[in-house]
């Protein structure tokens, strides 16, 4: 029932202190600022709806950290191994998001800026889990070396980063997608594994979360929230000893920067445009799709997507 209980705790205190900070955050006036080249209908509909609700993911993150850390005997270590890497990702995006409030801007960290920040953070981290393991697991049992493991963890880290900030653009949809993704992960966790309560969790931060973020959003989760999100993915699959299940776990994001990757190909070399606008979910809105048909849609691709992907590599790994 331990579990129970910390699924409960984070679930009601999210939706409890997220509503209090929506509050604040209109008080405040910390909307966020649409980009002049995204879909007009978000400049007139979304420009007054607040951002940064990711500030209270680490609330309450560090509240279900406290909590675990009591229930699960010897668990210190890996909780910090664990949420060291969603807590910085965090601290990047705060930062992003700080600026634009600041500046009144759509722009925060300038990109080879922002880059760096991820670098500096996803680098070491993926030493000190490499090194603490003697290398980093690809499937249970088959450990990448140190040096090549390094660099494929922090290539995903960071690719992850940046996939989850660009999924982030619907109502509901990140945040829905990473319930999805973080759900998947437990099923090949231990009940009584210290990652397995800190992904149960996570699930009911974004769960919470989507309480106030369902179409129309009361509250936007910000760079702080998609980094925060990013870092809880990437830290279930190197911490569960899968390095693999990033593919599964992040399925439906990286058919997201997939698209933004093709289309800057595509203008940029082409002269051309493959989608009408990029991350992909533009496209269906400007093709007509309504935001909530949108977002169902998006998310039952990526369950199936989750779990094919899942299945396929199962099957190529346990032969």
């Amino acid at each position: 029932m331990k579990f129970v209980f910390v699924f409960l705790t984070a679930l009601i205190l999210e939706v409890f202190l997220q509503s209090r900070w929506i509050s604040a955050m209109k008080r405040w006036r910390v909307n966020l600022i649409q980009k002049a080249y995204g879909p007009q209908s978000h400049i007139e509909t979304k420009s007054s709806t607040p951002s940064m609700g990711g500030v209270v993911f680490t609330t309450v993150a560090l509240f279900s950290v406290i909590l675990i850390g009591v229930f699960v005997s010897g668990g210190w270590n890996d909780l910090a191994s664990f949420w060291f890497f969603p807590a910085g990702a965090a601290a990047i995006g705060f930062i992003d998001d700080w600026i634009k409030f600041r500046m009144k801007s759509s722009e925060g960290f300038p990109s080879l800026y922002k880059l760096g920040a991820q670098v500096l953070l996803a680098v070491p981290w993926c030493i000190w889990m490499a090194l603490s393991k003697g290398g980093i697991s690809l499937w249970p049992g088959m450990i990448l070396p140190v040096w090549i493991s390094v660099p494929l963890t922090s290539f995903l880290a960071i690719g992850m980063l940046n996939a989850v900030n660009v999924t982030d653009g619907l109502d509901g949809l990140a945040a829905g997608a990473g319930v999805i993704s973080m759900a998947g992960a437990l099923v090949w966790l231990p009940l009584a594994d210290p990652f397995f309560y800190s992904g149960l969790a996570g699930i009911s931060i974004y769960t919470g979360f989507l309480w106030h973020n369902a179409h129309p959003a009361k509250i936007f989760m910000g760079d702080v929230g998609s980094h925060f999100l990013a870092g809880l993915i990437i830290s279930l699959a190197v911490c569960g000893d899968c390095l693999a299940a990033v593919i599964p776990l992040g399925f439906l994001f990286g058919i997201e920067i997939l698209s933004v990757s093709a289309q800057l190909i595509a203008i940029y070399g082409f002269k051309k445009k493959i989608f009408l606008m990029s991350p992909i979910h533009h496209h269906f809105e400007l093709l007509g799709w309504g935001e909530t048909q949108i977002v169902t849609r998006f998310l039952v691709i990526h369950g199936v997507g989750l779990t094919v992907a899942a299945s396929l590599l199962s099957g190529v790994f346990r032969g």
